[in-house]
């Protein structure tokens, strides 16, 4: 089991920039990756970035450039950096943890979420 808690979210101008947390307990070692998700009001989750355990990091293309995932292994803790925001930014974030489980299947944990508004 992988507890995740996520902190930082709030309004921001267009432009602006902010930083989510998230801070990991539980079975951490067995985490493969990490990574952020969003979900804009009536729309589905999507995927924002990643940071495996090499560390690897990868990022959806409406914020490569802009947003920068990094982890604190001391502090078992996940960072979003968020520069240069955008009104469609805006949604809730959502950190995850996966692990393989029994027969490799994937398993996922999630946080509770973090509101994100960016204004115009």
């Amino acid at each position: 089991q992988v507890q995740l808690v996520e902190s930082g979210g709030g309004l921001v101008q267009a432009g602006g920039s902010l930083t989510l947390s998230c801070a990991a307990s539980g079975s951490i070692f067995s985490v493969n990756a990490f990574g952020w998700y969003r979900q804009a009001p009536g729309k589905a989750r999507e995927w924002v970035a990643t940071i495996t355990r090499s560390p690897r990091t990868n990022y959806a293309d409406s914020v490569k450039g802009r947003f920068t995932i990094s982890r604190d292994i001391t502090k078992n803790t996940v960072y979003l950096l968020m520069n240069s925001l955008k009104p469609e930014d805006t949604a809730v974030y959502y950190c995850n943890a996966n692990q393989l489980g029994v027969g490799g299947r994937r398993i996922d944990y999630w946080g509770q979420g973090a509101q994100v508004t960016v204004s115009s």
